[in-house]
């Protein structure tokens, strides 16, 4: 906001003028500064923001016309409304003062009721000014906050665009990966139907009951661990997956999830590799290291392009070092970060399946242990995931 007080400036070689012309235009609304000299007033007005210079025409050393001169060549003053103050020629003076860039004469002896309003009127286009440079450096800062806010609005709504996307596309992705288990069970349900309605029943001899139950246990697994997946990912992004640390041994945890896989392994992977160090154990959560290695090994037998698989475990004095190779498609380099983000797979086909939050997930829970996963993969020669835990929390 402009001052409550316009800065005046006098000029004149005699102090006794200046005292005059002073006494006659103070007020309280007025700021009023002398100078006995063209370069007094110089150094003022590269101080102060005057709205308005009397300056003394005849002058030693640098006379009024040649102040003016020097204030209109200087962005400070340039703008500063000067009125000249003279007893000499009127014609010749008004020629040669508005040629320097005057705006008005005041010719002594000077009328007190003149000069008072000419000062009003100068002083109030200079608030008007001031007041009008306020509004503008206000409607510029209006416009950049505008601006900022539509940037951020236009952000905002990308960022919606792609929620929206990844909604789509992990509802597609889900459906499918929900409908093929369901879909295999519903076409066993089909078979046996149709085998009990023709009194079929050496399909149900106790060999062939047990591979129905098998089959159907690991069709109904899936589904659970489709569904487990989606809420411990909801789960992670409020903060409330739930941890309950134990001490167990981690070599036979690692034994039972990779025979809870036996048959998968031998049958997609042509077989598998088992390396456990004996007496590795710590303080973890049971069941989420299960997850960790049941989601690893899920991993290399989608991805390990139906070659065998290693699993291997082993330890230090203060760390447990899971690996799990697989010697399938590989992982490109750009893409080693990206998979374990979530709705993020290895590759980028529904024809391998998955809903792309294993990883993620892994990455949270061995995060929330105090350990890290390592990927060491390239394309066409597999992937080896390594995971690193302390033996204590």
């Amino acid at each position: 906001m402009p001052s409550a007080k316009a800065q005046i400036l006098i000029v004149d070689d005699l102090a006794e003028n200046l005292l005059a012309l002073e006494a006659l235009i103070r007020h309280d609304d007025l700021e009023i500064h002398r100078a006995l000299s063209g370069l007094d007033a110089l150094e003022l007005i590269l101080v102060h923001d005057f709205a308005l210079a009397l300056i003394d025409v005849q002058m030693p050393g640098m006379n009024g016309f040649e102040l003016a001169e020097f204030m209109r060549g200087t962005e400070k003053s340039k703008h500063v409304p000067i009125v000249f103050v003279t007893a000499g020629d009127k014609e010749h003076f008004a020629f040669k003062g508005y040629e320097s860039g005057a705006v008005d004469f005041l010719h002594k002896p000077l009328d007190a009721h003149a000069v008072k309003s000419k000062i009003n009127i100068f002083v109030e286009l200079h608030q008007q000014r001031l007041a009008m440079r306020c509004q503008l450096q206000a409607l510029e800062t209006s416009r950049a906050e505008q601006e900022k806010l539509l940037q951020q609005l236009q952000h905002t709504q990308g960022d919606l665009q792609q929620a929206v996307r990844v909604r789509d596309d992990f509802m597609a992705m889900t459906s499918h990966e929900l409908k093929t288990p369901l879909a295999a069970l519903k076409l066993q349900n089909q078979l046996r139907q149709r085998h009990l309605d023709q009194d079929n029943t050496d399909a149900f001899t106790p060999d062939k009951l047990r591979k129905m139950l098998a089959t159907d246990a690991r069709l109904v697994d899936s589904v659970i661990r489709l569904i487990d997946d989606m809420l411990d990912v909801t789960r992670i992004r409020f903060g409330k997956l739930s941890y309950s640390p134990s001490h167990f041994d981690l070599g036979e945890l690692v034994h039972e999830v990779v025979d809870r896989f036996s048959e998968q392994l031998t049958l997609s992977n042509s077989g598998y590799q088992v390396d456990v160090a004996q007496g590795v154990a710590g303080v973890w959560d049971r069941y989420r290291l299960d997850q960790v290695i049941s989601n690893l090994i899920t991993n290399a037998i989608r991805y390990g392009n139906g070659k065998p698989v290693s699993i291997r475990l082993h330890a230090d004095r203060q760390r447990a070092f899971i690996s799990v190779r697989d010697h399938g498609i590989g992982i490109a380099p750009a893409d080693q970060a990206r998979i374990f983000q979530v709705f993020e797979r290895a590759a980028d086909t529904h024809a391998m399946g998955g809903l792309g939050l294993g990883l993620f997930i892994v990455a949270q829970i061995i995060e929330a242990h105090g350990g890290h996963i390592q990927l060491e993969s390239a394309p066409g020669e597999g992937s080896t995931f390594n995971v690193e835990l302390p033996l204590t929390q």
